[in-house]
């Protein structure tokens, strides 16, 4: 049912590269709000508009990065954005018999799934801790390129091709080594954030680039609870049971970057004395897989972490036995 006006219930954006597509939905009532240019204009009267509707809450989906500038625009204006996983919002709409795809039948969508689903609304990470995810990233994928540059690097006997890859190696090590005294320096200018890497510093197997991996992608850590923490970061085991049929628990989803680096960081900590050593030898003796076992000891970790933050206190073997 199409109306002129909705106060209340959700809004959904759909987002592109060059506009957005702004929907409000409230109980079976619906109304396509407008496509507004996706430039600093276009988003500041999209967040007037909205602003009339007086939305609980705003929905978008994570697109690569388009979103940053729209969420940063919903915020400053004073409304509440939650950042959605695509897949889940695409289930969601087959399951209601969504099936037509179109920008505005995508933002309609969005604004359905918040109403019906209410997801839980996060603040927003601040100025400089965006600019550190932003570096993080950045360098995680340089740490990809470089490492793919070695493989080819060994899969080639030309020597032209070895000299070009040999510079674009030499190239994206010193790229990594400006990007790495970026983030040094990002982290020194922030007392919350350097308070933070400090901490999580102190923990066994978490060295300095897995301290600024955390503080960066978990916003959450100290507040969230254990269940919450390992789901953010994909560590959660999945049940797949059905009857009598018990299968195996698998994780999915979450934060990659986080994920990899709670992954690294598990096995050090197993190379050291200590409660996570002791946990990963324990689960090897019960036949568990060794990649499982680091698996469940990154999980323990990060609910260690989570509870070191909640404290403010430097790691002890106690969070161990608190998570």
């Amino acid at each position: 049912m199409q109306i002129n006006s909705i106060v209340g219930g959700w809004a959904g954006i759909d987002v592109s590269k060059e506009w957005v597509d702004v929907a409000i939905g409230k109980e079976e009532r619906r109304i396509h709000v407008g496509r507004f240019a996706r430039d600093r204009k276009g988003l500041a009267e999209m967040a007037r508009q909205l602003k009339k509707h007086a939305p609980e809450a705003v929905a978008l989906e994570a697109t690569g990065g388009y979103e940053s500038a729209v969420m940063a625009s919903l915020t400053e204006a004073g409304l509440a954005v939650v950042r959605l996983d695509p897949r889940r919002v695409r289930n969601f709409a087959r399951a209601h018999g969504l099936l037509a795809k179109t920008d505005k039948i995508d933002a309609y969508v969005l604004a359905l799934f918040g109403e019906r689903m209410r997801p839980p609304i996060r603040a927003l990470p601040g100025p400089e801790r965006k600019k550190l995810a932003e570096l993080e990233t950045r360098r995680q994928q340089v740490v990809q390129h470089r490492a793919t540059e070695r493989t080819r690097l060994h899969q080639v006997e030309d020597p032209q091709l070895r000299k070009s890859l040999e510079r674009s190696i030499t190239f994206l090590g010193k790229e990594l080594e400006r990007l790495e005294e970026q983030l040094d320096q990002c982290l020194r200018a922030s007392d919350q954030l350097l308070e933070q890497a400090a901490l999580l510093d102190t923990a066994p197997g978490v060295g300095t680039r897995t301290a600024s991996v955390i503080t960066a992608h978990v916003p959450e850590l100290g507040t969230a609870n254990r269940r919450q923490i390992a789901a953010l970061a994909g560590l959660a085991p999945i049940a797949q049971d059905s009857g009598k049929y018990h299968g195996k628990r698998r994780i999915q989803g979450g934060r990659a970057p986080v994920r990899s680096a709670l992954y690294i960081a598990a096995w050090s900590a197993t190379r050291v004395n200590g409660k996570l050593r002791d946990y990963y030898h324990h689960l090897i003796e019960l036949g568990k897989p060794r990649q499982l076992a680091l698996v469940a000891v990154a999980r323990k970790l990060l609910i260690g972490l989570n509870e070191m933050m909640r404290k403010r206190q430097p790691w002890t073997e106690n969070a161990i036995t608190s998570a």
